[in-house]
């Protein structure tokens, strides 16, 4: 989710797309400093946690609630 105002962030009240109950492939758009990233949810941008994986710019991740799990490998 985009958060830094102090304030709610703005999927709050619609609930955000990688806050979910369910896992959501995502593209990291933008690194970001402390292991977060922008990321292209297919319906918005997010921000989220990349610290558990290893992600750079046009990596697919799967995402649940605000973090990403695991990084999708291209499919032969």
């Amino acid at each position: 989710m985009i958060t830094g105002s102090g304030e709610d962030p703005p999927c709050a009240a619609n609930g955000c797309i990688t806050c979910g109950d369910t896992a959501v492939v995502v593209t990291v758009v933008k690194l970001l400093p402390d292991g977060l990233a922008v990321v292209d949810t297919g319906a918005g941008r997010e921000e989220i946690s990349v610290a558990l994986v290893d992600a750079v710019v046009g990596t697919s991740v799967l995402a649940h609630a605000g973090e990403a799990i695991a990084v999708i490998e291209d499919q032969p």
